[in-house]
């Protein structure tokens, strides 16, 4: 099931149970380390942890799962640390700077200093949160990531994109900053509903679309294994997608140009979200409507074959995304909202776009405004 050129890629990074995929980031580079029980095992995790205090924050969902396991592998490997936890609420609706104030007021009394850790157990909301709050709490505390979803592993956990969201935007207030390393235990991932299995999984289709093709490929022979929880297909697209993503993330930390092409997809997903409210839909559900949309003006402008369009729309259906907008969404709500995403410059729209054969993309303005607008109404019913 995993290719043998990949394998020999990975064999330098595995060891016993567990892969690792490094971060190089010169002095801030950390692991990824991605493997079966690692959580309960707790050794790689302390490795992880600086000074003699940890929080762990974690949600109402995550916590009666694991938030124990965590805390008691944290103790077992590491006797003198002392371990802390805070629980917030759950959802995307959830993160925000109120909720933030919950992380600092839980850390403020219990008097943790600077040399605390802070330990995000969760998905991508948790771990966005954490890290912020890690950025500012004291001018910036260590974290340490370990996500529960597949979204979080591939993506939202590796990278040091940190923050909360505002009425008005998605991921609009935030910062980057790193991690000391990520512990991606694939069991957690057992307990994760269906529908959150789904949404992570466009971040994995996205990888194969901007730069890995035998990824492409590999899915569209793999995908119902995935859906299934095969061990070693959900090991191999992650450990993949965090390749990926490592390897970017080395070349452009801070997006200023290769990195963005990892938000494929998100300006047409983050409208979604945000005219709906965050939480109606997961943010994988939006980014795959966004890749659609994507792909679809792609064509228009000669961009791409639509042979390209035709794999990714059969390829996210069989993953069991959706592949339009909500309904009553406008082209005109699209564009009001699309005007304030982060990546636009000057006044402007800026896209992720596919360009060329399969596994190429760009980040452009320089894009045809009758394509946008035919895209917006053909997806918009």
């Amino acid at each position: 099931m995993v290719p043998s050129a990949v394998a020999e890629r990975l064999a330098d990074t595995q060891q016993a149970a567990f892969t690792t995929v490094p971060v190089d980031l010169g002095d801030r580079s950390y692991p990824i380390h991605i493997g079966s029980n690692l959580l309960q095992e707790g050794r790689k995790l302390a490795d992880m942890i600086t000074g003699s205090t940890a929080l762990i924050v974690t949600n109402t969902t995550i916590a009666p799962l694991y938030l124990e396991r965590c805390t008691e592998a944290l103790k077992s490997a590491k006797p003198n640390l002392r371990v802390e936890s805070v629980v917030l609420p759950d959802g995307e609706k959830h993160k925000s700077l109120e909720v933030l104030q919950q992380i600092y007021t839980r850390a403020l009394e219990l008097r943790l200093d600077r040399k605390t850790s802070f330990v995000a157990l969760g998905g991508g909301v948790i771990g966005d949160m954490t890290g912020y709050a890690a950025a500012s709490y004291q001018r910036g505390v260590n974290f340490v990531q370990v996500p529960t979803t597949v979204m979080a592993t591939v993506d939202s956990s590796v990278g040091g994109k940190t923050g909360v969201n505002h009425p008005l935007g998605k991921n609009m207030i935030g910062a980057f900053y790193q991690p000391q390393g990520v512990l991606v235990d694939t069991s957690t991932l057992d307990t994760l509903p269906d529908r959150e299995l789904a949404s992570g999984l466009s971040e994995v289709i996205k990888y194969g679309l901007i730069h890995d093709t035998a990824l492409f490929e590999w899915l569209e022979g793999n995908m119902q294994a995935l859906l299934d929880r095969d061990e070693e297909a959900l090991t191999y697209a992650i450990q993949q997608s965090c390749l990926n993503k490592a390897r970017i993330v080395a070349l452009d930390e801070r997006e200023a140009g290769l990195r963005a092409t990892l938000n494929l997809g998100h300006t047409f997903g983050h409208a979604i979200e945000t005219w709906q409210g965050y939480g109606a839909w997961l943010h994988g559900e939006a980014v795959a409507v966004g890749t659609m949309m994507a792909a679809h003006m792609s064509v228009l402008q000669n961009w791409i074959e639509p042979s390209i369009l035709d794999r990714t729309k059969k390829l996210l259906l069989q993953a069991k995304l959706p592949i339009s907008p909500p309904p009553g969404m406008t082209p005109r709500d699209f564009m009001e909202l699309m005007a304030v995403d982060k990546k636009a410059q000057d006044g402007g729209i800026r896209l992720i776009l596919l360009k060329g054969p399969l596994g190429g993309c760009v980040i452009t303005g320089d894009f045809s405004k009758e394509a946008l607008q035919e895209t917006l109404a053909e997806f918009c019913h």
